[in-house]
This record gives structure tokens, C-alpha cells and sequence, in this order.
């Protein structure tokens, strides 16, 4: 059994358990710059207290146009909410009634089994809504754009004037910066339709920390890799319970190969 072949195996093995990682090809954006995330790395766990203030951010700013469509409200306890806080959250949310005897729908308070419902009853008014664009679903954002949780975070942060040479860029290669669009050097093309959605104190955080475009960006991001992979630090740790039972399995595999090796030599 050669040991630099197992090193090698639970090297790569300790890697993948971080999570997936993406090469950034050619593209027309500027890189997300990694911004040091607690929950990055093989041991690494969600900032809950980020997180709650993430979902805060998502209610009061994100959820008109964008839905979490594959997010319960009983997951928010792994968030450390109360399953009261939970259910007092759910019922301020209507949801679709099983049909009644005459087929007919009605709506009803959520409760901590269903899911976060669409802002859209449907995706023709989610486009009519929004000049023929159908706001993204968020629940995966951190798993479906390169970069995670920095792509995420320098997005919602990294609104700006263009520069002079940007500008002459965008006339050259999409005829300008339309009227009704705006400038995001980490969108691809450098042009997003969606207006800067996050100012300065624009929302009240109850646990007191100051609401600056950057916290906030920072708290969505952890709130939307947390619904992307709510499993993350479970398969973590189990994930690392797996690697020590197989070093402690090869070691005495190890030495047990030695010790018939000698008995062998021995004859």
C-alpha cells in the first residue's frame, strides 16, 4: 500500500468536501474579489447572526420582485429562529388552500411547512411586471452564478458610474448604456436592467448593527448560500467524521501489512 497515493486521496478528498469551485473563463465582468467568508474551507460554519439579517434584507428589500421558492419556513430554525418565530413569520404570508369541494382556491396563512411564496402569481405577470424580464428565483443564486456568495455580494454592492473608457466600451460593443438600464461592472456585459437596490440605512436592523451597503450585500450573500446548501455544515462534519475513521482504517491497515511482511520474511 503506497502512503503517498492515500495522502494524495485525502488531500483531494479535504478540497471537495469545501464545496465545488468554478474556473472563470472569458468573460465581460469584472471578478468578484473573495471577500473571506466564515463558512468557506472544510470546517467552515454560517454566520447566523449575518444570515437572519440577510433574510431581514430579503424581506424587506428583495422579496417584491424575487421569490425563494424552494425554501420552507421550518429550515429558518437551523438559522436559529424559534419554531415560534417560524410560525409567527409564516402567517404574515398567504399561500394557495388545498381546492374545496367546488374546485375553488383560496388563500390562507402560511404555516412553517409551506414555502416562501412567489411575489408572481405566475411568470407571464412576473414578466409584464418587469419589462419583459422574469426576475430570478434566489433559492440557488450562490450555487448558479460563478463566484457564490462574492459574485452576490460585489453585484448588490458594486453599482457606479461608468468611466469614460467603459462607456466608449459599451457604444462600441452594445451601442451605450440604454436609458433604462444601469452600469454594474460584475454583471455579465456590465449592464443590468434591475435599479441599485440597496442605500445606506435602508432598513432598520433589529439586533442594531449599522445598515450600510456593504453589511447588507454581506448579510444577503450568507442568507443566499445558506438557501442554496441549508446541508452545508452537516455534510461537513460528516464529510470530516468520514476522513478520520478512513486515516485511522488505513493506519491500521498500514500496520497490518507490515506486520505480515515481516512474519513472511521471517520464513
Amino acid at each position: 500500500m503506497n502512503i503517498k497515493y492515500i495522502a494524495s486521496f485525502f488531500a483531494a478528498s479535504l478540497l471537495l468536501s469545501a464545496g465545488p469551485a468554478g474556473a472563470a473563463g472569458d468573460q465581460d465582468h469584472a471578478v468578484s474579489p473573495p471577500q473571506g467568508w466564515g463558512h468557506v474551507g472544510p470546517m467552515g460554519l454560517y454566520d447566523r447572526a449575518a444570515a437572519q439579517r440577510g433574510l431581514q434584507v430579503y424581506r424587506e428589500v428583495c422579496a417584491s420582485c424575487h421569490g425563494l421558492k424552494y425554501v420552507s419556513f421550518r429550515t429558518l430554525t437551523d438559522l436559529g429562529f424559534t419554531e415560534e418565530e417560524v410560525k409567527a413569520l409564516a402567517a404574515e404570508y398567504e399561500v394557495e388552500a388545498e381546492p374545496d369541494q367546488d374546485g375553488e382556491v383560496e388563500m390562507r396563512p402560511g404555516i412553517p411547512s409551506d414555502y416562501f411564496p412567489s411575489p408572481y402569481p405566475n411568470q407571464e405577470a412576473a414578466k409584464a411586471s418587469n419589462n419583459g424580464a422574469e426576475p430570478p428565483d434566489l433559492s440557488l443564486m450562490a450555487k448558479k452564478r460563478l463566484g457564490g456568495e462574492d459574485y452576490i455580494y460585489s453585484l448588490m454592492s458594486g453599482y457606479r458610474d461608468p468611466t469614460e473608457a467603459e462607456l466608449a466600451h459599451l457604444e462600441e460593443t452594445v451601442g451605450g448604456l440604454p436609458d433604462t438600464a444601469y452600469f454594474n461592472p460584475y454583471m455579465a456585459g456590465r449592464i443590468i436592467a434591475m435599479a441599485p437596490p440597496l442605500s445606506d440605512d435602508l432598513v432598520e436592523y433589529t439586533d442594531g448593527t449599522a445598515a450600510t451597503v456593504e453589511q447588507m450585500s454581506y448579510d444577503i450573500a450568507t442568507f443566499l448560500t445558506w438557501t442554496a446548501e441549508p446541508t452545508m455544515e452537516e455534510r461537513k462534519r460528516i464529510g470530516m467524521q468520514v476522513m478520520i475513521y478512513l486515516l485511522i482504517l488505513c493506519g491500521l491497515l498500514y500496520f497490518a501489512f507490515k506486520r505480515v511482511a515481516r512474519r513472511v520474511h521471517g520464513h
